[in-house]
């Protein structure tokens, strides 16, 4: 393993991540901006995404300001040094902060204090995973603060949504978490867990980030609620406080087991600036292919 390959290249990530929208993100608001009538505040409102977003990649400047959290996921061969890795990529967390990719926005929650270069406790998250691979598939999903405020976790029954332990109260949790971001960062791409426990389920309702918006469940089950909540999401009369039909943009949902006395919905949120980014890599480190 070369070190200065792997943090210039995990570096070159997120540089990547920061500044340049996905396009399956920047063709899902394009396709919200066809369903809005011109001249509309919906509209504008994409639209001005849209020019922001391509400023950001233009001009190699962030797409937010706000670092927001980091969440690593590396498919590794097994036998893999992932001490080596985690060094690496804090290495060039630091690195990408210094150069004005990142803000400074890592705190220490007992006193206050800031991280400069936002290395600290929990701070990036890491995933790994071990596998019979050659490759090492790296992925980085940036969460902000504004989107993280408003994932959700329930708990069924629900009496105040009239949700009961089924996918139609599943489904009535999603919607819920819609109408809570009209007032929020809408419009908004979700990713959602049925099952598990509390922190199981907010862990797996983020990986569904790294699906493509539009990719739908494999279960058929799964792949026709998303249908159900995406033309729900866009009813007149629960569009209406928007000014329009695209509150949301994508959704991924996924399910794990569950104790037989839990049954919880994970609801993760990001809003339109959807930094999310990949790269397959080799064993020194060398990219062979950028992903998304």
């Amino acid at each position: 393993m070369r070190k200065a390959h792997w943090e210039k290249n995990i570096f070159e990530l997120i540089r990547r991540t920061s500044v340049d929208l996905p396009t399956d993100v920047e063709n899902a608001i394009k396709r919200a901006r066809r369903r809005e009538k011109k001249g509309s505040r919906a509209h504008d409102a994409l639209n001005a995404m849209l020019v922001r977003a391509k400023a950001a990649r233009d001009n190699d400047q962030p797409l937010c300001e706000q670092a927001g959290t980091l969440a690593f996921y590396f498919s590794v061969p097994v036998g893999c040094d992932t001490n080596a890795l985690v060094a690496r990529t804090r290495a060039a967390v630091s690195r990408a902060t210094r150069a004005g990719y990142l803000g400074e926005n890592t705190v220490d929650s007992v006193t206050g204090a800031l991280y400069a270069n936002n290395i600290a406790h929990g701070a990036p998250v890491i995933h790994f995973q071990q596998g019979a691979r050659k490759t090492f598939d790296v992925r980085l999903v940036m969460t902000g603060a504004g989107a993280e405020n408003m994932s959700r976790q329930f708990a069924l029954p629900s009496a105040a949504l009239k949700a009961e332990r089924n996918l139609d109260g599943v489904r009535r949790c999603i919607l819920d978490s819609v109408e809570q971001a009209r007032n929020g960062c809408s419009p908004v791409i979700l990713g959602v867990s049925i099952g598990g426990d509390r922190s199981a389920g907010f862990a797996h309702a983020r990986q569904q980030f790294l699906h493509k918006v539009g990719h739908r469940s494999r279960l058929k089950v799964l792949s026709r609620l998303e249908e159900r909540v995406m033309r729900e999401s866009r009813k007149p009369a629960a569009a209406a406080r928007s000014g329009g039909k695209s509150c949301l943009l994508g959704i991924n949902i996924g399910s794990l087991s569950r104790l037989p006395g839990c049954f919880f919905v994970s609801v993760a949120c990001m809003d339109w600036a959807f930094r999310r980014r990949g790269a397959l890599m080799g064993p020194e480190g060398g990219v062979h292919r950028w992903l998304y």
